[in-house]
């Protein structure tokens, strides 16, 4: 009998049709025991018939069941898979509205920022009954895998106030480290990166590959421009340009993708690698958030460095869409034949099976980020096996990243306490400590606070005077 993996969050048409389908593609998960938690039981039945779609055509013992109860659905469970959004598109309008008022206009807003701390501030407490429950009825030796953002904050608290283990998975270093290939033409399995950081914010010190290091050839590269107006050795057809934010500028006209159309969607990225020595891993509208030097009064800064604001009108427009394309594999039978490039699937199956992989993971710091305190979680390269999850490398980052990674740390767990304690004041403290929040007037940053959390009231018991 296969492991049982429990999904909090299991009503969600973005993450569950991608992580079950992995699940389902996975040969020592297809016996798997699944079961989908999500507090609206209306939104369940879809997910439920989507897992019972896959067992059936792809012929495997996988079992899918679902439910509203909380301890029901953790109990016994191997893996708790978490991806909720407490308050959903209603609460984080006010996440991005008000602070827009203020001249704060974040692209994404579900890290950092004002809009990162609002949002963490609801979730934390989510996540910690969650974690709590987990350590009351889970199997033993559970863990926690965590794909709701701000990741790092909740992957925290639940290493920090509970027992059971956790960790936290982001996507966005695979995406990287695919566009690195490219620009140095190289096979996937050749490229190894060496990390450090937080969720968002990972930073790449160094890229090998096949063993030599070529973070300085990067480097030359994009400074000199040497080659950039080559392909670099794969293609995406123009046809799937649609729906890929950024994409347009990485793609010649006749659709196949070029080395320097690579640089322009991570300008941001690359102008760092250049200044300080070391290559941020997420996409450019993660990384724009963590700098005021990006996110300025200009109206003109999210073209000048090749990001987009994602609105809650296209958020909405992005959930239909969602939901209609799973009803429509529905109707017409169709099932994925390979997985994503989500690691929620490998790493189960490592942890399970004992296989071996390197994976950029978050997990708490035990030495391997020294840049950072001791036990805050960390984004870096992790060995995967049946012993557990631990840092493989000791990656220390350049003076300017450090420092930055140090405040963001700090902002942080400032962030984590006021959430647990309802205390007014830590909010402040961590927006003074943000680096967006910090470049607004003192008086601006109290009034912003008040602001945020009178609108998202309904889902902050905590701070209710």
């Amino acid at each position: 009998m296969g492991p049982r993996i429990s999904f909090v969050g299991g009503g969600s048409r973005h993450w569950i049709p991608t992580l079950l389908a992995d699940v389902a593609l996975t040969p020592a998960l297809t016996d798997a025991e699944v079961v989908l938690h999500d507090i609206d039981p209306a939104r369940l039945p879809l997910t439920q018939a989507w897992g019972e779609h896959l067992a059936a055509r792809l012929g495997i013992p996988l079992r899918v069941r679902s439910g509203t109860d909380l301890a029901e659905a953790l109990s016994g469970a191997d893996f708790v898979v978490v991806c909720i959004s407490t308050g959903g598109l209603e609460a984080m309008r006010a996440d991005l509205e008000i602070p827009a008022r203020y001249g704060i206009t974040m692209p994404t807003g579900d890290t950092v920022g004002p809009s990162g701390i609002s949002r963490a501030l609801r979730n934390v407490p989510v996540m910690l009954d969650i974690a709590r429950t987990a350590e009351s009825v889970a199997a033993e030796g559970v863990w926690i895998c965590n794909l709701t953002n701000p990741l790092t904050v909740l992957t925290r608290v639940c290493t920090r106030e509970t027992a059971v283990r956790a960790v936290g998975l982001c996507h966005e270093v695979t995406v990287m480290r695919f566009m690195l290939c490219g620009l140095l033409d190289c096979a996937w399995g050749d490229l190894d990166l060496e990390l450090t950081g937080v969720n968002h914010l990972p930073v790449v010190t160094d890229v090998r590959v096949a063993g030599v290091s070529r973070l300085h050839d990067l480097a030359r590269m994009v400074r000199t421009g040497e080659g950039l107006d080559a392909a670099p050795g794969w293609s995406i057809p123009a046809a799937d340009r649609d729906g890929r934010p950024g994409a347009v500028a990485a793609v010649a006209p006749d659709g196949t993708w070029t080395r320097g159309g690579i640089v322009e969607q991570f300008r941001p990225n690359f102008e760092l690698l250049l200044r300080t020595g070391a290559l941020p891993a997420a996409g450019a509208r993660h990384t724009v958030e963590f700098f005021p030097w990006f996110i300025t009064a200009d109206p003109g800064w999210a073209e000048r460095w090749r990001t987009s604001i994602v609105t809650i009108p296209q958020r909405v427009e992005a959930e239909a869409r969602h939901t209609a394309d799973l009803e429509r594999k529905l109707a017409v039978g169709e099932v994925p034949r390979q997985r994503s490039l989500e690691m929620t699937a490998p790493v189960i199956e490592s942890l399970v099976t004992g296989r071996a992989r390197h994976l950029p993971l978050n997990i708490p710091n035990h030495g391997h980020c020294p840049d950072l305190p001791p036990e805050v979680v960390v984004e870096a390269i992790c060995r995967v096996d049946g012993d557990g999850i631990r840092g493989r490398d000791r990656a220390e980052a350049p003076p300017v990243p450090a420092g930055w990674l140090r405040q963001v740390a700090a902002a942080q767990e400032l962030t984590l306490e006021a959430a647990l304690t309802g205390d007014r004041d830590l909010v402040v403290q961590a927006m003074l400590l943000d680096p967006l929040c910090g470049r607004l007037a003192f008086d601006d940053v109290v009034r912003l606070r008040d602001d945020l959390l009178e609108a998202t009231a309904p889902w902050l018991p905590r701070f209710r005077r």
